[in-house]
This record gives C-alpha cells, sequence and structure tokens, in this order.
C-alpha cells in the first residue's frame, strides 16, 4: 500500500496530511497549504507528526468534517482537534489551533520558569528598614 492509497501526503519535512473518507484533492491541498503556513515558524525544534482528515458519508450529520492532529515540536505533543461543515472551514480552524499550539510550545521554553527567591522567614533577602527609623 502506497501512500496515494491512504491518501496521506507530504506537507513539510515530517509532518503528514492523510484523508479519509472521500476529501478532494483540493480540500486536501488547502489542508496541506494552511499546516505549512502554521508551522512555518523559525528558531522552532524539529516537527514531526500527522494530520488525519475525515469527511462524513453520512448526509444528515451537521459537522461532517473532523480532523485532528498531533504534531511533535521538539520534544513536546501539541495535539488539537476540530469539527466543521465545510473543508474550508476545517482548514481555517485547524490552523489556528496548531499555530496556537505551536505558539505555546515556543513561547515555553523562551520564559523558562525561574525560581523566586525564597520568603525572608526562610533566609531569602530581608527588607531594609527606612534609616530615619
Amino acid at each position: 500500500m502506497t501512500a496515494k492509497d491512504t491518501g496521506a501526503r507530504e506537507t513539510t519535512a515530517t509532518v503528514r496530511v492523510r484523508a479519509d473518507g472521500g476529501v478532494d484533492e483540493e480540500s486536501l491541498a488547502r489542508l496541506r497549504e494552511k499546516v505549512a503556513t502554521a508551522l512555518d515558524r523559525s528558531g522552532l525544534p524539529p516537527v514531526s507528526g500527522e494530520v488525519r482528515v475525515l469527511r462524513a458519508s453520512a448526509h444528515h450529520v451537521t459537522l461532517p468534517w473532523s480532523g485532528g492532529a498531533e504534531i511533535r515540536v521538539g520534544g513536546d505533543l501539541v495535539v488539537v482537534h476540530a469539527r466543521e461543515a465545510t473543508a474550508r472551514e476545517l482548514a481555517a480552524r485547524l490552523h489556528d489551533r496548531l499555530r496556537a499550539g505551536v505558539e505555546r510550545v515556543a513561547h515555553r521554553h523562551d520564559t523558562v520558569r525561574r525560581t523566586a527567591a525564597p520568603p525572608p522567614w526562610r533566609g531569602g533577602p530581608q527588607k531594609q528598614a527606612p534609616h530615619g527609623a
């Protein structure tokens, strides 16, 4: 079974987009473009993972398009899910959620948690009394 048989396509070096349930090429191309732009950020560690898109075959389903992504950014995992009425809305929603997750991961490493100074009763810095007191 090849990637074409399963509907898998490569977006960036190691992120795959898989489609099931009769997803047309135009919708899949738009989704690949949106995923690539969501992950296009300078200074990111290596990115890998998979995005899965499914179109429900039942006509009575209100939100027939669903998608999910599990993207590993360096050592962190970004997981997003979305359900929408159209492929265009699904691509936009997944883009927004992936972008937010990637930004959260990128900024988490920018602002490394710093340990606070211990309180005065545990040997931390003491407040200075005013000179006139």
